[in-house]
């Protein structure tokens, strides 16, 4: 595995192609401090970024909400990501497109005066969850809880919303999991650390209303095929005992793509043929 801070390579920063190990910030970034960033992670296949535009205008209104005002339009970031992926050695590809509170008079809580940053990087990415993807994710469930949109901006794609997600990804691993699945403030199941969750019972599928937590492009994007498929489709709150009675399980995200779930916690799942289906029809659809 090579470290992302030593390779080869050019990151856009600020306007500018600079060199993949010269793309830093100062240590009194405010963003390094207060979580202040933003960011999307996109997939590019053979070339073209899946649902490249609709990244873009999420990245500027999760500024917005984040009260980070991105100093450049959608159509702008679209022409800087493109840049990013012509030069790249592959043509399948991660890119995370990150804006940030930068260095400047403010290092208190408060950032105004501190310009805002922008950087697009691009890398080769395979499976998020491994060998997984073919045989079934196993999963924990965390001790965290997704906040209420009362407490948090729950709907920006912002850095300082994943930390809790990072530590139950931490506490899964070290149960020899891939992921964990995480309830909402008031105990209903709500999605994975980077990932949306869905449920298949007598070929009707079922997914948590996204009423805390970020509805997923990818999400929205299998909701669409499951329906054009004359699949049922029902988002409600669901209860964690309800699991019990599901027959399969996957996750969708850019970097899970369609991921099928063998177990969570106690529950277990098989890999089942609409399972198959919908990861067979999404990879089709991004490579379209």
């Amino acid at each position: 595995m090579i470290s992302y801070d030593d390779r080869d390579g050019y990151i856009w920063m600020d306007g500018a192609l600079v060199d993949w190990r010269e793309a830093k910030v100062h240590i009194l970034t405010h963003a390094m401090h207060y979580g202040s960033s933003v960011f999307e992670g996109e997939r590019c296949y053979g070339g073209n970024i899946f649902k490249s535009m609709e990244h873009s205008e999420r990245l500027i209104q999760s500024g917005k909400l984040m009260d980070i005002p991105i100093p450049y339009t959608a159509e702008e970031i679209e022409i800087i990501k493109k840049k990013i992926v012509d030069i790249a050695d592959s043509s399948d590809l991660y890119v995370r497109a990150l804006a940030w509170r930068g260095s400047g008079t403010d290092m208190g809580v408060a950032s105004e005066n501190n310009k805002v940053r922008m950087a697009v990087a691009a890398w080769e990415w395979g499976a998020y969850y491994g060998e997984a993807k073919f045989k079934g994710a196993k999963l924990d469930i965390s001790r965290w809880k997704r906040p209420s949109p009362e407490t948090i901006p729950c709907f920006a794609k912002a850095a300082g919303l994943y930390m809790i997600c990072t530590q139950s990804k931490h506490e899964a691993q070290s149960k020899g999991c891939s992921d964990s699945l995480m309830m909402d403030y008031r105990g209903y199941v709500a999605e994975a650390t980077g990932a949306n969750v869905f449920f298949v019972k007598d070929n009707v599928v079922y997914t948590p209303i996204p009423d805390c937590f970020l509805n997923g492009i990818t999400r929205q994007t299998v909701i669409k095929i499951l329906k054009d498929k004359g699949i049922r489709v029902i988002e409600k709150y669901i209860l964690p005992n309800e699991m019990e009675s599901f027959e399969q399980c996957w996750l969708t995200g850019t970097a899970a793509e369609v991921t099928p779930v063998g177990q969570i916690d106690q529950y277990n799942f098989e890999v089942g043929l609409l399972t198959k289906e919908v990861a067979t029809e999404y990879e089709k659809l991004v490579r379209a």
